[in-house]
């Protein structure tokens, strides 16, 4: 069942801070049982008021000039009231208050910083990021509308309750197509990005108080996938009768042995192999979502793949190392792939990179400060997502120096003493 809002306006005169038998009259404006008092900026003496009728007794010039103001007054926060209602933004005693006062026009709205914000990052972040900022605003929209039952709010009325209560919608949101709830570590996500865009207000000043100054996230453990040494072996070795399955297949194949996301892959141009200083062919570029520099040396079975593909039809035309693909064509397609290969996991052309962080690298020996150069990650914590994987390297490494150490006391006791 839909509540309505209450709304009614009273005057008052303050007797009780009354000097020289005058009281200063004030507007009392009330929503749904919550108060607030307007100054009225006008006094009237203690034996003309009426605090029955609350206005002015008698019929007196006054008394009549103080009750036509009276009168204006109350139509002014009435309309007020209706031009907020029609507008279908939230209603409170305060905005009606602020509305009146005209205090509202000095005030910047959530919906305002949004588009500053949109505006600001539409040439300076990857259009992945900008895409995922635009899906975090449809969340704050539905959210406005469906549970504050308005369209747009002050940024001063942003507060820690509003950030509880954005997190709980969120839990309880089944996004459309989608067979459960959000995860926690979704949610933390769509509210990280609500943080960056509340801090850029905060910083411009349009707003004094930062509501997630106690805010903190709490992400949940999660184990990212990687292919094992035996599945990117088979995956490697595999004949695809299709070229697209099999052009899909090396670029997968290329990013595991280079850790070089998809975005950057397909940037990539001759120009972008140097000699390095070892007198060896590496890949030079930079990061398309961070800007940050990568220096890769090339693998052997990396280079092979470039050559591949060097006088190949369509990179003849673009004058890139690789065919060009859109990354939905591109994922759709390793599915199709896992399942002729016989991979059980949920192939992601985002999997190779983690692949090269764990099977080709990690697992190898290599140190992680060296993997986290290689992998372009501005703070190392990002890599060490991947300790697990040294764990393993240390147990495997430990049960060999195990069987040594029991081979070597086996043949001491076995020698005559």
């Amino acid at each position: 069942m839909r509540t309505k809002s209450t709304f009614s306006i009273l005057f008052w005169a303050d007797q009780k801070n009354a000097k020289n038998n005058q009281a200063l009259i004030y507007a009392r404006v009330t929503v749904n049982q919550k108060r607030a008092n307007i100054s009225l900026k006008k006094k009237i003496s203690l034996e003309l008021w009426n605090p029955k009728t609350k206005k002015a007794k008698g019929s007196s010039a006054e008394a009549k000039q103080i009750n036509q103001y009276l009168t204006q007054v109350n139509a002014q926060l009435f309309q007020c009231y209706q031009d907020l209602k029609f507008k279908g933004e939230l209603i409170t005693s305060q905005i009606i208050k602020a509305y009146y006062l005209g205090e509202a026009e000095n005030q910047k709205s959530l919906k305002e910083l949004l588009e500053y914000h949109s505006n600001k990052i539409e040439s300076t972040l990857a259009p992945g990021t900008i895409r995922n900022f635009g899906v975090t605003e449809g969340y704050i929209n539905r959210f406005l509308q469906k549970k504050l039952k308005t369209t747009d709010i002050f940024l001063k009325q942003l507060n820690y309750k509003f950030i509880c209560d954005f997190e709980s919608y969120l839990h309880n949101y089944y996004p459309k197509g989608h067979p459960k709830a959000m995860s926690n570590n979704t949610i933390m996500k769509h509210l990280q990005r609500l943080r960056k865009i509340v801090t850029l207000g905060y910083h411009m000043e349009w707003i004094d108080k930062d509501p997630f100054v106690r805010w903190k996230p709490s992400y949940e453990k999660t184990e990212r996938q990687f292919l094992s040494e035996n599945e990117l072996s088979n995956l490697e070795t595999y004949h695809f009768p299709i070229e697209r399955l099999e052009r899909v297949r090396d670029l997968f194949v290329f990013s595991c042995y280079t850790g070089i996301s998809y975005s950057d892959i397909m940037l990539l141009t001759p120009d972008n192999i140097h000699i390095g200083i070892d007198g060896n062919n590496w890949i030079i570029t930079k990061r398309k979502k961070t800007k940050t520099p990568v220096k890769i040396p090339l693998l052997e079975k990396a280079e092979y793949l470039i050559d591949k593909y060097n006088n190949h039809p369509i990179t003849q035309v673009t004058a890139t190392l690789f065919p060009i693909i859109t990354n939905e064509k591109l994922n759709l397609y390793l599915k199709e792939i896992a399942d002729a290969v016989g991979i059980k996991k949920n192939l992601t052309f985002h999997m190779a990179r983690h692949t090269f962080a764990t099977t080709v690298t990690l697992s190898n020996g290599v140190p992680i400060e060296t993997v986290s150069k290689l992998l372009g990650h501005t703070k190392i914590a990002t890599t060490q997502i991947y300790a697990r994987v040294i764990e393993r390297k240390v147990s495997e490494d430990m049960n060999l120096l195990k069987l040594k150490i029991d081979k070597n006391s086996i043949k001491r006791n076995s020698e005559p003493a």
